[in-house]
């Protein structure tokens, strides 16, 4: 019987951080995967989709060359080399996150946990101090809708499809409904999607669904909100994916601030918690856990509250912090600052001139407490800003910070100006 400091079921971006710092802690570690190493989000979530993305974003850009002065010819897409870069990319992953693991042992291999200091991986059993939970997430369906693999999809099966559809029904209008609405709808997709609450991207600032639903149904994408699902025909589309929301792989782990279950040698990370479900979340859960059980006796929480939050539509949305309306819920004195990237030079030179960044600060102090962006490079933008936030800067102190030019994140300093 094989002995360790720590056994980590699951190696997603949670379960393979924490494994990294554990050992980074002298402690002798066992990660256990009974699938891909990498998890939900190299294998089916973050990589694979933003890859298929970054493709539909180069034909989108190629068909409108002529904007640029470049004649371009009738471009084409072939969908299995789109589909064959991104599992080079995957497998490129894979093998790196591997090469990690360096001192680690990884096995490939289910895990059934038979008491709080033993655990069965295939044949082998394996005793631990401590065990680390970090089995992840899946997809959610509907009572009277069921994954069926062809008519009805999950976003874990749409990232493999042998061909592009030609109707799309997307029923969810969160994060992965308008990522993957953007993507097929680049691709020549006729797409609806059709969400239940009173906007697209629930949670996110209202102004910036409003334009991107406005975005959106510019070019042709169907908007239905405040529609149930169980009200539609579906006969009607090739396909449809359905992307209301994920839920743990384990049900009832919970968790309290220092990631610990009720069985104090236990812990737990990442998506299977059902805090936040972002991967690089996940990755901070688990350097936390790692850093718990290497040091019990002085624990950390884990709640840094300044957590960016990513979409990668056309364009692009990130916010960080509070939105506008979380802080008038709060009864926060609050000043709005925006900044249209229409009057930005590099978005001109881009040719991606919509959107805006809009900064949300305290009125009587100035401190900048949230931030939300539609526009070129969102994604990239948010870093600052949650940057500024994290370290409590004001309007005033980051406005006196000299930023390239020209450049999109000029386009922060020019959001300030009065």
């Amino acid at each position: 019987m094989t002995e360790y400091d720590l056994v980590i079921i699951g190696s997603g971006w949670a379960g393979f951080n924490a494994a990294l710092r554990a050992k980074e802690f002298g402690l002798k570690v066992c990660l256990l995967e009974k699938s891909q190493i990498g998890g939900v989000c190299l294998n089916l979530g973050c990589i694979p989709t933003k890859t298929l993305i970054q493709a539909a974003k180069v034909f989108n850009l190629t068909r409108k060359s002529t904007n640029f002065g470049i004649e371009s010819v009738n471009p084409q897409i072939n969908w299995s080399k789109i589909q064959e870069r991104k599992d080079k990319i995957i497998q490129q992953l894979r093998l790196g996150m591997q090469l990690m693991l360096k001192g680690i042992d990884f096995f490939p291999a289910e895990a059934e946990v038979l008491s709080n200091q033993e655990i069965r991986s295939g044949d082998k059993i394996l005793k631990t101090k401590f065990i680390l939970l970090a089995v992840g997430s899946k997809p959610l369906e509907l009572p009277n809708l069921k994954f069926d693999g062809k008519k009805i999809v999950s976003s874990d099966e749409i990232i493999n499809l042998k061909e592009i559809p030609k109707s799309l029904l997307i029923i969810g209008g969160g994060v992965i409904g308008c990522e993957f609405a953007s993507l097929f709808s680049m691709f020549g997709s006729r797409v609806s999607i059709v969400e239940k609450m009173p906007q697209l991207l629930p949670g996110e600032d209202a102004e910036v669904a409003r334009r991107l639903q406005a975005i959106f149904k510019k070019r042709g994408i169907n908007v239905s909100t405040n529609t149930d699902a169980t009200n539609l025909d579906i006969k009607n589309y090739d396909l449809v994916l359905l992307s209301i929301g994920r839920v743990s792989q384990a049900p009832q782990i919970q968790v309290d601030e220092y990631l610990r279950t009720k069985i104090p040698n236990i812990y737990a990370a990442g998506d299977c918690t059902k805090k936040i479900m972002l991967a690089h979340f996940a990755a901070y859960q688990g350097r936390i856990a790692a850093e718990n059980i290497a040091h019990p006796q002085n624990p950390k929480k884990a709640d840094n509250p300044h957590i960016p939050n990513c979409i990668f539509t056309l364009p692009e949305i990130a916010s960080v912090g509070l939105s506008e309306e979380k802080a008038k819920t709060m009864g926060l004195e609050i000043k709005i600052k925006k900044f249209d990237f229409m009057a930005s030079g590099m978005a001109h030179i881009l040719d991606e001139t919509e959107g805006f960044i809009k900064i949300v600060s305290d009125g009587k102090t100035g401190e900048i407490k949230g931030a939300s962006i539609i526009g070129p490079y969102a994604t990239e933008l948010i870093g600052i800003l949650t940057l500024a936030i994290t370290q409590h800067l004001t309007l005033s102190s980051l406005k006196d910070t000299l930023f390239a030019h020209p450049t999109l994140s000029e386009s922060i300093i020019e959001a300030l100006k009065d």
